[in-house]
């Protein structure tokens, strides 16, 4: 049976209320308790079961324990995996909790509201946590999966699944909002050569080097996959075609111009880049093809260069 410690916690007069621990050591509820307290307790955990997303379970939590104790606002974070959710406005008074399970942290969960939490209160919010900290780490553990599941285990980008969500998603995101969706496919110039001549821990070297010197370049709200082999994709959202052809370009001359050491070798590597941009009938595998049939114009064309898709080079005046 899930449990709660106090290791020395106290309500203190800046009303800020913190337990050490929130643990699993000693028995939650004992034949003496309130039995309202127990049923509110199992019930708010059933609730909590029915979900594997973490917003959505601080949302129940939030819900179901408001009825019983009223507060102004809600935060759980998660500084380990990047993840903060709030509901509310903040208070003057508040309590802390840590919150761990079988030794790991899961994160903290503050309430705050505008008058003192009485020791009773802070009593019952304890027991209710008791019935969240399983739900939070299974769903941390999904996230995780999930994450995993979508990332590229050499280069630690976004992997081919994680693209085609990504795509699917930018772009319904601009069509709705009509709002511009570039896609850049780059593809290392003459990999087959490295891998014949230096082997293939070699090559996976390079490849690490290239995504690299394309995080360097690219900005914070650009994202990068890599598709397979040495190919990678840019989904550059809210971004023109002029836009995305100058990132294309400074991206294209970061990797001409990176030194690679791979096990003592200094070598250098080139890239061919195919640029395409939403049109109105695209779906997001018509909009990669155009981009990839622009990236073997540009190898065409002699490599290391940057190609536009057909439908988004400019038109020729004739005079």
């Amino acid at each position: 049976m899930t449990t709660a410690t106090k290791n020395g916690g106290q309500i203190q007069d800046s009303s800020d209320y913190k337990t050490g621990n929130l643990a699993l050591s000693t028995p939650l509820f004992s034949e003496t308790e309130n039995s309202d307290e127990v049923a509110n307790a199992l019930r708010l955990s059933g609730a909590l079961q029915t979900s594997l997303d973490l917003n959505k379970i601080i949302e129940i939590f939030a819900l179901e324990t408001n009825k019983l104790l009223p507060f102004d606002q809600i935060t759980f974070r998660a500084d380990e995996h990047n993840i903060e959710c709030s509901m509310g406005q903040p208070a003057r008074h508040r309590c802390t909790y840590r919150l761990v399970v079988a030794r790991e942290t899961l994160g903290e969960l503050v309430l705050s509201r505008k008058k003192k939490f009485l020791p009773q209160e802070t009593r019952l919010i304890e027991s209710l946590l008791c019935g969240l900290v399983y739900p939070i780490r299974n769903a941390l553990l999904y996230k995780q999966a999930i994450e995993a599941a979508h990332k590229d285990t050499l280069t630690g980008i976004g992997n081919r699944a994680a693209m085609n969500d990504t795509l699917e998603r930018e772009l319904d995101l601009a069509k709705r909002h009509a709002t511009p969706l570039t896609l850049l496919t780059l593809d290392i110039d003459h990999f087959k050569r490295v891998n014949d001549t230096y082997g293939h821990a070699i090559g996976d070297c390079v490849i690490k080097a290239v995504a690299e010197a394309a995080i360097l370049t690219i900005r914070r709200s650009d994202m990068i996959f890599r598709f397979g082999g040495e190919e990678f994709v840019i989904v550059l959202s809210n971004t023109s075609i002029g836009g995305a052809s100058l990132l294309a370009e400074r991206l294209r001359k970061q990797i001409a111009d990176t030194t690679i050491i791979c096990d003592g070798k200094s070598l250098g590597a080139t890239a061919s880049i195919g640029i395409a941009s939403l049109q109105e009938n695209d779906t997001p595998e018509r909009l990669f093809c155009r981009a990839d049939e622009a990236l073997y114009e540009a190898k065409a064309a002699g490599r290391n260069c940057c190609r536009l898709a057909t439908v988004d080079q400019p038109a020729t005046v004739e005079n």
